[in-house]
């Protein structure tokens, strides 16, 4: 099988499992393999011109009109979609169906952590963004102990204030490395919310093979 991943967490998934990924986006964070392009804008000429067995994409991660595009040239798109920690088991069960492999054991937790919290999630500054509970994001850190402010909020990425951020009083700042780059710099202006916490961003929104070692690596960070 060869694959062509357009999600960085299913490219580390698929070579976990020794799958050959033939190329990968610019954000899979692994130089070695050929990118063809990023997750929103890839090079479907070059995808073609490869011509993978399959090619992975996400309803999270890329554009509808590039997988129309590929389906078009006549490729075999394989689709996943991931918003909780239990389509993560569906949506390995589909990969490794797809590429000839034994359906892998179930990754999810068994046990939910105790709720010791509420917590303000940024996803983006300038306008800031976080996650309602219909987000692996929110689901994952439910996991680890913290619910969003927002869970209850209609919109599943929703664009928020400051005002809506203090007025939702949040216990605490889990700030994730990613999809924003939040660090340290960042802490003065967000621990006007709440006390902060930096979060390695694949740890909170990198699903896949690795799901329970990156909710136990959470777990002990938020602790």
């Amino acid at each position: 099988m060869r694959v062509v991943s357009l999600v960085p967490s299913v490219t580390e998934t698929l070579l976990d499992w020794h799958v050959d990924v033939i190329a990968c986006t610019r954000f899979c964070e692994q130089p070695d393999i050929p990118h063809v392009g990023g997750t929103k804008d890839p090079d479907i000429t070059a995808i073609v011109a490869l011509g993978p067995d399959i090619v992975v994409v996400d309803t999270e991660e890329n554009r509808r009109p590039d997988h129309d595009a590929l389906i078009e040239a006549g490729l075999t798109v394989v689709v996943t979609a991931v918003r909780s920690l239990a389509d993560v088991d569906v949506a390995l069960g589909l990969l490794a169906s797809a590429v000839g492999l034994s359906v892998p054991a179930p990754v999810a937790p068994v046990e939910l952590a105790p709720v010791t919290g509420n917590a303000f999630v940024p996803i983006w500054r300038r306008p800031w963004m976080s996650v309602n509970a219909d987000t692996y994001v929110a689901d994952i850190l439910r996991a680890a102990g913290f619910v969003s402010v927002f869970a209850a909020h209609c919109d599943r990425y929703p664009t928020v204030t400051e005002q809506e951020i203090l007025a939702a009083a949040p216990d605490r700042v889990l700030a994730p490395t990613e999809p924003y780059a939040f660090g340290d710099r960042h802490l003065p202006e967000l621990e006007r919310f709440a006390p902060t916490t930096i979060v390695d961003g694949k740890d909170v929104t990198w699903w896949g093979a690795r799901t329970p070692i990156r909710l136990a690596r959470l777990r002990s960070a938020l602790r």
